[in-house]
């Protein structure tokens, strides 16, 4: 006769998030994690919001312990391709060097610029800068962007690049560019009426990424250049059917985002060689295994859902965070200038809630091989602020997850605040709006 499982008790929940803590008081707390960490190929590290100092803070931190130590040769970021190539090229040496971290920032323009154009990010890159400078330019690390959104800058670096490198497929880059002419680089106009009316600039993209590979297939193995092209070309053609399927209100949108980003990690990878690891930076919505979420019964993926399920046998690990309480850097609707907004304490049964109330200090929480313990297969809310937030909304917040499932390891912070923006935000007459949960 089997006996029957003991009931789960709050003790033995509260007990085992105290076992696997560790204070996290400085860098060198992290050391354990970094050694966890060390045997990956790829390494995921999320965030919570996209408004919070300390999630940038940790992270970067984490991010040059890994660099310095073992190895990890380009970060992946939830950003724009052609923005963060501006940026790679910068932090490795090889173009804008009058400019500092900051001035290089202050080009963002897409809402929200404070995801990338803020103090933290500057801080790190100005590191990043350095430490490349005092290595051979085959060592240097790299910084690219991952997302789906830059659909005319993709398009004008495309034409730029053949123009210079393949003058005969300018017809091709040419006639998707006047497709999308009549939309004045609105793509919520392009989405709707391609929603209303059966006709696309599908064929005209995909024309274009042909022609691009065709061009660049061989040299864009050595080539960083003809690498950018082929990628623009790729982003065009995954932004124009985003924003196509966007308007029809499924979910589907974000799994056209979350495997781009995935798709161009694999390329990156391919391009930068075996040896090359890479560390990701996106949202712990993004980050976090969408199968230990109700993500998944609304027939949705994410990246790390997808690294697992591509690399597992090269070495994935997810890294999460989380905090109980501060302020915030967002937005009250689409398109608004950022402010500084308060983090109430968390709701009541939240897996943050039972981490405040166990802890009560910044810690570091390891995931072993076993994740069958109370705490760690137990499903409860979990905190995710988008760029859009309302305080007074909480409940709208918290997605459900079983962390154990979800990450390989947690950073936890009591109180956060609000990140620094280097310059205030313009308000856009539409901005590109980012498909939930993230946005929300």
């Amino acid at each position: 006769m089997t006996t029957p499982a003991a009931p789960v008790t709050a003790s033995a929940v509260l007990s085992e998030i105290s076992q696997l803590a560790r204070p996290l008081t400085s860098v060198d707390d992290l050391n354990p994690l970094v050694e966890r960490l060390a045997r990956e190929r790829f390494v995921c590290i999320g965030e919570a919001s996209h408004g919070t100092h300390e999630f940038y803070r940790w992270r970067a931190l984490l991010s040059r312990r890994l660099i310095e130590r073992h190895g990890f040769s380009w970060i992946g970021v939830e950003g724009d391709w052609p923005d963060c190539w501006r940026i790679n090229r910068w932090v490795r040496g090889l173009d804008e060097q009058e400019l500092d971290a900051a001035g290089l920032l202050a080009r963002f323009e897409r809402w929200p610029t404070w995801m990338w154009a803020n103090r933290d990010v500057a801080d790190f890159l100005g590191w990043l800068h350095e430490w490349n400078l005092g290595r051979p330019a085959s060592a240097r690390v790299g910084f690219y962007g991952l997302d789906v959104y830059s659909l005319w800058d993709s398009l004008r670096e495309i034409i730029e690049w053949l123009e210079a490198n393949a003058p005969d497929a300018v017809p091709e880059a040419m006639q998707a560019w006047q497709c999308f002419v009549p939309y004045d680089e609105d793509p919520h106009l392009y989405a709707r009426s391609s929603r209303l009316v059966p006709l696309s600039c599908e064929p005209d993209v995909v024309a274009l990424l042909v022609a691009v590979r065709e061009r660049a297939k061989i040299r864009s193995q050595v080539d960083d250049e003809a690498f950018d092209a082929v990628q623009n070309a790729e982003v065009a053609a995954g932004a124009e059917r985003y924003y196509r399927i966007m308007m029809r209100g499924d979910r589907e949108s974000w799994n056209v985002r979350d495997r781009h980003m995935v798709d161009t990690v694999d390329r990156l990878a391919q391009h930068l060689g075996p040896q090359s690891k890479g560390l990701i930076w996106e949202h712990n919505t993004h980050v976090g295994d969408a199968r230990a979420t109700d993500m998944a019964s609304a027939g949705m993926v994410n990246v790390g859902q997808l690294m697992r399920e591509r690399h597992a046998a090269e070495g994935v690990a997810l890294v999460g965070f989380a905090s109980h309480r501060g302020s915030v850097l967002a937005a009250e609707a689409w398109g608004s200038p950022e402010e500084m907004l308060p983090v109430p304490p968390a709701r009541t049964g939240s897996h943050e809630d039972l981490l405040h109330r166990v802890l009560g200090r910044p810690s570091v929480l390891i995931f072993g091989a076993d994740r069958s313990g109370p705490w760690l297969a137990a499903r409860a809310g979990h905190r995710a602020i988008g760029v859009v937030y309302h305080p007074q909304r909480e409940f709208a917040n918290y997605v459900p997850t079983r962390m154990g499932g979800r990450y390989d390891a947690l950073i936890w912070l009591e109180d956060t605040r609000a990140l620094q923006p280097l310059h205030h935000e313009a308000r856009p007459s539409e901005p590109e709006l980012e498909t939930e949960p993230t946005g929300f």
